[in-house]
């Protein structure tokens, strides 16, 4: 039985700041920033915008009357939670109008929960055929205001619809994993910010992604010529090209440079967005799936990490039509019809919350979904 991706879609708050503005007001020299870092802009989620409205955002994209109702599992990746006990998918199962009679639950484990959540809907699937999961990534990236790790924020979420009739990935069976409890990265309860070894981390990232490739190669007889493209975790578009280059020397000159031409299509849309922490990687996914020359049956080989750290390498493999099955329209819109804000405005957003007792004016609501109010410590949230 086939099993995969049915249906993706994307969300990203409605403004953005620009990443040689951000430099030049932090004094830094704008190149260290698009090209030593590679990005060009940064989403910036409005007060009334978090991990469960932005999940709402990309899911309400790929739903309708018809697959809600064969929803059995709903699970949200997640490092951005807004609840110490209960599930953003809780949330999610009432504002999207979705069936009782599901399984809704949030995973925590840095920038690796969509994947787990992900493997987890595939064997859901394998189970009941009949039925279908929501997967989503979704995730503020905060590292600080004037903070070595500023540049690589960013907001989003990406859904993915799982089911027995996959019409954009196939998931195979080939898959490696790993698991070692590391300090790089971090953010304890008390903090809205994360605290990063931005070295260590980056080294511990290439070091997970050669020892599955090594790992990946051994069990399954697999060479880099078996896939169209390799996709990354991409926090800032510069960390997943540093794993590629551990290929280099190893493989054919033709394969390695054929293989950065595609990954240059899958960071497009990761560079006008920042840093989506558990959605990274599947927006580079969309990203490929839209800016290069995939072709039906073409074999993907995914990476993911997350601090900690896990990480995973699978494959997948391209499904013919896909392109008819991702409303194309639909995510260029979310990325194309942004507003640039000013540094200073950003940082008045960065510092904005709303707190007990407070509510927002639906009037100055961008998206369908937003925090409502805040009573008696309890978040609620509405629709326009």
């Amino acid at each position: 039985m086939d099993i995969g991706i049915e249906k993706i879609g994307f969300y990203t708050p409605k403004q953005y700041i620009d990443i040689v503005e951000l430099a030049q007001a932090r004094n830094q020299d704008p190149d260290k920033f698009t090209i030593g870092i590679g990005q060009d802009k940064q989403a910036v989620p409005a007060v009334y915008e978090d991990a469960v409205t932005m999940a709402a955002e990309a899911s309400n994209q790929i739903l309708d009357s018809d697959n809600k109702s064969d929803i059995g599992l709903v699970i949200v990746g997640t490092e951005s939670s807004v609840d110490e006990s209960k599930a953003a998918a809780l949330y999610l199962t009432e504002l999207l109008n979705l069936p009782e009679n599901v399984r809704a639950f949030e995973i925590k484990e840095a920038c690796y929960g969509a994947t787990a959540g992900l493997q987890m809907a595939k064997n859901f699937v394998a189970a009941h055929p009949d039925k279908k999961a929501l997967v989503v990534a979704s995730d503020i990236a905060r590292y600080g205001i004037n903070t070595p790790g500023e540049v690589t924020q960013g907001a989003g979420s990406v859904a993915m619809l799982i089911s027995s009739e996959p019409k954009v990935l196939k998931l195979t069976d080939q898959t490696v994993y790993m698991s070692r409890n590391v300090g790089d990265f971090w953010r304890p309860t008390f903090s809205k910010t994360a605290f990063a070894r931005g070295k260590f981390s980056n080294q511990i990232y290439i070091e997970f992604f050669e020892t599955l490739w090594a790992r990946y190669q051994k069990e399954f007889g697999a060479t880099a010529d078996d896939f169209k493209a390799m996709l990354y975790h991409i926090p800032y578009t510069k960390m997943g090209a540093k794993a590629m280059r551990t290929l280099d020397g190893k493989i054919s000159a033709e394969k390695y440079a054929q293989l950065q031409t595609e990954y240059q299509a899958s960071i497009k849309f990761g560079r006008e967005v920042g840093n989506l922490y558990t959605g990274s990687l599947y927006l580079g996914l969309i990203s490929y799936l839209l800016n290069s020359d995939v072709k039906p049956d073409d074999n993907l080989l995914l990476f993911s990490y997350g601090s900690g750290a896990v990480g995973e390498l699978y494959s997948a493999e391209v499904v013919d039509g896909f392109k008819d099955n991702i409303n194309v329209q639909a995510i260029k819109s979310v990325i194309d019809d942004r507003e640039k804000i000013s540094i200073s405005d950003y940082e008045k957003i960065f510092s904005d919350s709303i707190e007990d007792g407070q509510s927002v004016d639906p009037e100055t609501v961008t998206g369908k979904f937003y925090l409502k109010e805040i009573k008696e410590n309890e978040r609620l949230y509405s629709a326009k």
